[in-house]
């Protein structure tokens, strides 16, 4: 498994367990330890974004790019849990302020209000578990997408690698046709230069042999003219 993988498992599992932490918000009610857990696990995530970027800028063209489309989508859902996060916050302190105006009055309606928080609660406690499924889908599709992708890219790289070495091939079998053909040309040369070397000599040997039988009869026609 490559670090950029267990990067990605660890920031799934940190994801699913900051969602949980969320939903226990409405629910627990010394929230101060809850909090720094959740602030916590929300700034390691950032930090495996982070590290995430940087190992994505090691891989290969193919693998970068679906590499990036992964992280962006774990950045937006970085953010959408922190949204939800800052909302949780700013609900539950909405509900102890209205609980705190309760206890001052000291109205008899404390007791359907408890009762309509503690439902309020079981209901975002619904929500909260619908969020974690959904996420964990969204997770398992995103993964199952990645691996998809993964095993496209890899048959990919095989066309490519086997297209390389078609083209190397071929580069050698041309540089040989080259080299044949230059031996071809020089042998061919090199028979045109014998050829015009015989023909020079059988030219040479003719001449030759004219002016011997141009001389053979002016001695004999010479030699019959003074015997005259």
């Amino acid at each position: 498994m490559s670090l950029l993988e267990q990067y990605e498992q660890q920031y799934a599992t940190l994801i699913a367990e900051i969602t949980i932490q969320i939903g226990q918000i409405a629910l627990v009610s010394e929230r101060k330890e809850l909090y720094a857990k959740i602030d916590g696990g929300l700034v390691e995530a950032q930090e495996l974004l982070e590290q995430m970027g940087l190992e994505i800028r090691e891989l290969s063209s193919i693998q970068r790019s679906t590499a990036t489309s992964k992280l962006n989508c774990a950045q937006v859902e970085l953010k959408r849990l922190q949204n939800e996060y800052k909302k949780a916050r700013e609900d539950c302190l909405k509900s102890r302020k209205a609980q705190a105006i309760n206890l001052a009055i000291g109205d008899d309606e404390d007791y359907y209000e408890d009762v309509s928080i503690s439902h309020d609660q079981r209901q975002r406690l619904l929500d909260n578990s619908e969020r974690i499924e959904r996420t964990g889908n969204r997770l398992q599709e995103g993964y199952r997408v990645a691996l998809e992708t993964e095993t496209l890219g890899a048959q990919v790289l095989g066309d490519l690698h086997h297209q390389r070495e078609t083209i190397q091939s071929s580069r050698a079998r041309l540089r040989e046709t080259n080299a044949e053909l230059g031996r071809a040309s020089r042998t061919l040369n090199s028979m045109w230069m014998r050829a015009m070397r015989q023909k020079v000599i059988l030219y040479t040997v003719g001449g030759f042999f004219v002016v011997a039988v141009v001389v053979s009869i002016y001695l004999t026609f010479s030699s019959s003219a003074r015997k005259a």
